[in-house]
This record gives C-alpha cells, sequence and structure tokens, in this order.
C-alpha cells in the first residue's frame, strides 16, 4: 500500500518533467523540484532535478525505491498540511491556465489519494508500529547501515524447533585436545548432555544451545591456535590486543562526521555500571536522530538484534507535533516491540525502572505558568503561544547536548545535563551483556563518544596475590561439607574478582571444607569467551556451561550446581546464590550444624505464599498457560537454597517439569518429590536479605566490588556484619 502510495507520487513528477521537456521547461523543472525538496528527506540526492535537468524513469525509480517507503511516507504527509499555503504562493509565479489545469489535475488528483491512504488505511497508532516518521519504528532497522541488504523471510518458530540434535552434540560434546587444567572448567559441561533433549523445556532453550555450538567451535579454533603459535611473540601480542577495555572513546570530531552513521564497536558487552556518554549538537533540517545499542547478528541473518532504540523526534511524529522520545527494542523474531514515548500520551501509566521514571514528569511540562489579564479567548490562545515557548525538552536544536546511558540494575537509565530523562526496562532475551556496538545516526553533530565502565578481566600476570586467589583443588579422598555454586554471566569479570578477594577467603574455604565454583553460560562475542577461558584456566573456579547466557535458562544452572555438588563434589549440602551476593560462609555453616538435619534440608529465605505475577509489564510475568494455578507450591526459596545430597539425585535427570524462574522450579520439583514421600524440613533464614543489606546479615543481596569489599573488610577489622553506607 505504501509503495503504491509513493509510485502515484513519482507518476506525478514524471507527468510534470515530460511536460519541462517543451517550452515550459524552467517552470515545470522548478515545480517539480519545489516538490522533491519540500516533501523528500534532504538525504536522498536529486542533483539534476536541482539543476532544472530530468532524470530518466530508471534514474528516477531506482533512487526513489532505494529509501524506505515508510520514511518518504512519512515526510510527505508530515510536510503537506504546514507546506500547503507555501505550494500555493509558488503556484501563481506565472504558469499560464492551460498549464496549471495540466499540472492541477494530477496533483489533486495524486495528493487526494494519497491524503485518503493516510486518514482511513494506515493503522491506529495505539498499540501499532508508528509510519510517519524519519526515523520510524516500523522501518526495517540500520538500513542506514547496510542499505542494499534484502529483508530477511524468516519463521522464528520454526527455525527455533528444527535443528539436528548429533550436530549440536557433536560440536558441543567431542573430545577437544584440551590440558588436564583446562578439562576441570568442563566437569559439569559433559554431565549435561541430557539438556540437548529437553531444550524446548525452556524459553530460548534451542537457540541458546545452537548459539553456543558456534561459539564453542571458535572459541576451540582460537584455543588451538595459540596453543600452535605460542612461542611467536606477534601471536602473544595479537592477544593482548583482544583482552577488554575498561573504558573506549572517540574524540576527534571529523571523525564522527559521517553522514552514514556513527559506530562504537564495544568488544566485551555492557554490565551494570557501564555508562556510554554521547556529546552532540542536534542540527540539520530536522533535527532528528537516533542511538541504537546493537548485538550480534547471527549467521543468516541481516541485521543484528536492537537492546535499546533511542530516537529522539525534536519536530514530532504522527502522534504529536511536539519533541518527543521513543525507546523501543526490534530482533528478527519478533520485530519492533511496543515502543515507550516520553513524554508520554498516558503519564498515569508512568513506571518505575531501578527506582527512576520511566519518563521524568518535567518532560513536555510547561517551565513557567503564563498569567494574562486578557479576555478567554486571548488568555487561551497566550497559555498556547506559551505552552509551546516554554515547554522543557532535554534536547534543542542548534545547542549542545551531554547525554549518558548508564546500565542499571533493571534497566537502561538516560541522563541529559545532568538531568534524569528516561529509564527503558530490559525486555526478554536482549540484555546489556549482549551489546556489541553503539549506533548514531540523524541530524547530531558528534563531538565525542565515551564508553566507560566497561566489563574487563584483570591481568593476572601482574597479581602479587594469584597463588591466594586460585580455588584449592578438590579431593577424591574427602567430601566438602558445603558446595556452594554461583550464578554469573561471562562478562561479569569484576564480579568474580571481588568474591574471589572477600567471602572466598574464609579458613573454611582455603582449607577445602567448603567448595566455591562460578557457574558461567557462553558469550556470543568471541573475545569475551576468550577472556573467560583464561579466567578458568587460571583460577580454576570456573564450571562453563554449554549454552548461551540468557537469564531465562538460570534453571538450567541450578540443576548444574546440584549435579555437581553431588556427582563431582559429593558434598553434604549444596547452595546456590549470585555474583552480587556476599556470603558469610563461616555463619552459613554455623547453622547447618545447629539445624543438624541429615535428610531433605531446604534452608534460606523462603516464600510459601508465592504467586505468579499476571501483569505483561512485569519482569516476572508467567502466563496462564506457564503456570494455571494461582499460587506457586510452598517451598519457593528467594534468592539461597540448601538441598541436601539425596535432592538433587532424584530430580536433576528429569526435566520434563522445566520453568524460567530458577526457584520456582525448584519448588515445583520438590511438591512432586512430597508426592512420592520425601520428607522435606524447611528452615526459614530472616537473616538472608535477597534486596540489599541489613546489618546482622548471613547473605546480602545487589552488593557491588565496592562494597562487597567494604563488607569483608568491616568483618576482617572485627566491626561484626554491618553494612557500609551509601
Amino acid at each position: 500500500m505504501i509503495r503504491g502510495a509513493y509510485d502515484l507520487l513519482v507518476i506525478t513528477l514524471m507527468v510534470l518533467l515530460k511536460l519541462s521537456e517543451e517550452t515550459h521547461l524552467k517552470k515545470a523543472s522548478l515545480a517539480s523540484s519545489f516538490i522533491v525538496k519540500q516533501y523528500f528527506p534532504a538525504s536522498i540526492e536529486f542533483p539534476k532535478y536541482y539543476s532544472g535537468v530530468y532524470l530518466t524513469e530508471n534514474q528516477k525509480m531506482s533512487t526513489i525505491r532505494s529509501h524506505e517507503d515508510h520514511q518518504l511516507w512519512d515526510i510527505f504527509s508530515f510536510k503537506l498540511d504546514h507546506k500547503r499555503n507555501r505550494f500555493q504562493q509558488f503556484w501563481r509565479l506565472g504558469l499560464n491556465s492551460r498549464m496549471k489545469k495540466w499540472y492541477g489535475g494530477v496533483l489533486v488528483a495524486s495528493l487526494f489519494m494519497l491524503l485518503i491512504l493516510r486518514y482511513g488505511l494506515l493503522r491506529s497508532p495505539i498499540g501499532g508500529s508508528f509510519l510517519l516518521s524519519p526515523f520510524s519504528n516500523a522501518s526495517k532497522p540500520l538500513e542506514w547501515v547496510h542499505p542494499t541488504l534484502p529483508p530477511a523471510v524468516q519463521n522464528p518458530e520454526n527455525s527455533s524447533q528444527v535443528f539436528s540434535t548429533d550436530t549440536i552434540v557433536s560440536s558441543l560434546f567431542a573430545q577437544r585436545n584440551i590440558s588436564n587444567e583446562e578439562q576441570i572448567s568442563l566437569q559439569t559441561w559433559n554431565l549435561l548432555k541430557h539438556l540437548i533433549d529437553h531444550a524446548q523445556g525452556l524459553p530460548n532453550g534451542v537457540e541458546a544451545i545452537k548459539e553456543a555450538g558456534n561459539a564453542w567451535r571458535s572459541l576451540m579454533a582460537s584455543v588451538e591456535e595459540e596453543r600452535l603459535a605460542y612461542t611467536n611473540e606477534s601471536s602473544n601480542r595479537k592477544v593482548k590486543e583482544k583482552q577488554c577495555r575498561h573504558f573506549l572513546n572517540k574524540m576527534n570530531a571529523t571523525e564522527l562526521d559521517d553522514n552514514s552513521g556513527y559506530k562504537l564497536r564495544l568488544p566485551c558487552g555492557l554490565t551494570q555500571g557501564s555508562s556510554i556518554t554521547i556529546i552532540g549538537i542536534p542540527d540539520g533540517i530536522l533535527g532528528n536522530f537516533r542511538i541504537d545499542l546493537t548485538g550480534e547478528a547471527l549467521p543468516g541473518e541481516p541485521d543484528p538484534p536492537i537492546i535499546l532504540h533511542y530516537n529522539v523526534r525534536l519536530h514530532g511524529d504522527k502522534i504529536t507535533e511536539d519533541p518527543v522520545i521513543v525507546q523501543n527494542t526490534w530482533t528478527v523474531a519478533h520485530d519492533w516491540g511496543e515502543e515507550e514515548r516520553c513524554p508520554s500520551p498516558s503519564p498515569e501509566k508512568n513506571k518505575k525502572v531501578d527506582e527512576l521514571d520511566q519518563c521524568n514528569k518535567m518532560v513536555g511540562i510547561n517551565d513557567t505558568r503564563v498569567t494574562s489579564m486578557h479576555s478567554d479567548d486571548s488568555r487561551r490562545s497566550s497559555l498556547q503561544e506559551g505552552t509551546k515557548a516554554r515547554r522543557y525538552f532535554p534536547f534543542k536544536q542548534g545547542q549542545l547536548s551531554v547525554a549518558t546511558l548508564r546500565v542499571g540494575m533493571e534497566g537502561i537509565q538516560t541522563t541529559v545535563d545532568g538531568k534524569h530523562i528516561t529509564s527503558f526496562a530490559y525486555h526478554e532475551t536482549l540484555e546489556p551483556w549482549l551489546v556489541s556496538e553503539v549506533r548514531i545516526s540523524g541530524d547530531l553533530k558528534l563531538i565525542s563518544v565515551v564508553a566507560s565502565g566497561l566489563p574487563t578481566s584483570e591481568d593476572s600476570e601482574h597479581a602479587i596475590d594469584l597463588e591466594v586467589l586460585k580455588s584449592i583443588p578438590l579431593s577424591p579422598e574427602r567430601s566438602l561439607d558445603l558446595f556452594i555454586g554461583v550464578f554469573s554471566t561471562a562478562n561479569n569479570f569484576k564480579r568474580r574478582m571481588a568474591v574471589r578477594r572477600t567471602w572466598m577467603q574464609y579458613a573454611a574455604v582455603r582449607s577445602g571444607a567448603v567448595a566455591v565454583r562460578f557457574f558461567v553460560g557462553l558469550h556470543k562475542n568471541q573475545i569475551v569467551n576468550e577472556e573467560l577461558w583464561n579466567e578458568a584456566r587460571t583460577y580454576g573456579d570456573v564450571q562453563l556451561m554449554p549454552f548461551v547466557d540468557y537469564y531465562n535458562l538460570i534453571t538450567y544452572k541450578t540443576l548444574a550446581i546440584c549435579i555437581f555438588g553431588t556427582e563431582v563434589a559429593s558434598a553434604k549440602y549444596v547452595m546456590k546464590t549470585d555474583d552480587d551476593a556476599f556470603v558469610r560462609v563461616d555463619e552459613v555453616l554455623a547453622s547447618l550444624n545447629r539445624i543438624k538435619v541429615s535428610h531433605g534440608l531446604l534452608y534460606g529465605l523462603i516464600n510459601s505464599d508465592s504467586r505468579p505475577h499476571r501483569s505483561t509489564e512485569s519482569k516476572w510475568y508467567i502466563s496462564p498457560e506457564e503456570w494455571s494455578e494461582g499460587t506457586y507450591p510452598p517451598g519457593r526459596m528467594v534468592l539461597v537454597m540448601w538441598c541436601h545430597v539425596t535432592l538433587p539425585k532424584q530430580f536433576t535427570r528429569d526435566t520434563k517439569k522445566m520453568f524460567k524462574l530458577e526457584d520456582v522450579a525448584m519448588g515445583i520439583w520438590i511438591a512432586e518429590m512430597k508426592k512420592e514421600g520425601l520428607e522435606v524440613k524447611y528452615e526459614m533464614e530472616v537473616r538472608v536479605h535477597n534486596e540489599g543489606c541489613k546489618d546482622g546479615y548471613v547473605v546480602a543481596h545487589y552488593q557491588g566490588p565496592r562494597e562487597m569489599i567494604c563488607l569483608w573488610q568491616k568483618l576482617q577489622e572485627g566491626k561484626g556484619a554491618r553494612c557500609c553506607s551509601d
């Protein structure tokens, strides 16, 4: 439909240009030039139109068709109402009556058809995609980078379900030429082959395992290459260049002045605390620009996923004539998501992300009230004019702006010139560690781009405490009192180092009575996987998982922790926690000894009346199809779980009852075993805090590396379990 709309417009231009071959060449050519200049983006080049010489039909059609349908439609319809009067003035420049009839008849008919299409046939903007914007969400993403790529034709459901099990197994579990030291990180890996047969049990399970196959092949090829060229100095230098950097920057404005858009590679993704600061001046005719945080495109896909699409429209769009910021996501499988606008058309639905407004209430509101003693009519007119003049919007055309996108726990926050403006919650499977590139395009004169707080691994060659940080090997002659499995993601290097330097230094851990291991899935980025492989080889405390590390697959990690704790480590008790949790290992052991339960113990922060979240806007949304009952089974554990050695062996091989919320999954499995006669002892521990730190804690969650060091220092100084104030 959109294609037919601008085809009609092209025919109109062709008629005018054909007439220009006759005696009225200059006037008709000026008319066509006027239309092109007024209704088409400046990025479309019509050099011969502007010089008064017409193009051939093939040239015109190929030039116009090389741009987005929606973008032409948007600019034309957006400008139509505002430019009508100027066009009428132009019409009086001296065309004779006969020419006016020719031009008028064709133009009126075509414009009438376009108006019908615009107001009668387009989808409603509420809940739909927005076509009438120069950077509309309905566009094919990132075509400004790859303008000649054909559209992808895929069926995500079929493509995610059909794959060769034999191929996956052969790539992930084939024998490799690796050392005994390197084999340690694969002790759990080799026991998870059965997950392949149940990959469809969790969202993205199939995709995560398929992607892991590609990542694993690339990693093993790199490891083999490094081994063969180990003595080659240039090769060693190349490996060092691949290391993840703490910050990246571009300060040369001339390098950033690229009409096709600017790209900054982030080789190791983003993590909580990372930030991207962009300094620039909105310019150009429209002043619209966009910032995209993109991931890695899968083989066969033309475009990468967009984790955050930040679209600034200084002159509004189809919904409003006022400035607006539009945030969204895009994937090949699901296309554009539901966009979030700031200011929002429904302010009452302004959600919180990391305790910050989704849209700052100041945006779109008058800075000052207009007071007037005129009549009601004049007062309304004055108020309207004052609103337009004084309405607050963080970006202004021609003025310098400093925008910072910061990665939080629940989403990405944006500040402009020091003021919080927007928050954007992470969407399912679109997590910050996936970000591999920042792409900036549109009418923005860039001055600098800085990415800081990026995930980076430590240089073990210069670590003075390296031997103290290495894990104690498991002894086949001695069973563990406690095994602690720690959930972690590939690029969380700093968090793992903070754990190694703090509560992993407890005497029980250093003596070998307690073992701690990080359970980490693969990354889609080879550089991150290489850093992770070197880390695992250096410290000996990382267990790699045969899948890409999406959050929805954390239930697989729970299974892996129980498998390692019972089949590899032979531990009396198994515990799970996160890499941002501080664990007082001495207090955990004291509690277990005090309880003296030798069979079926579950100990921690237990919620016996937990209900599924039915709101689709919730991070923990569960559909009735996923769980039909009103409550979860009793015994749902939040944050921490301990299970006796007899528990995991009964359910780790039965993956039929998978659930994407791992603590709920544990409750479901335990409820099933209780029906079979298993006696379970629940012990509530109120000193486990899953929303931060409180004095007297046994486990304190949401602690960054600095807080972890601070908590450990207080314990070492004899100040007890006291939290670190902000």
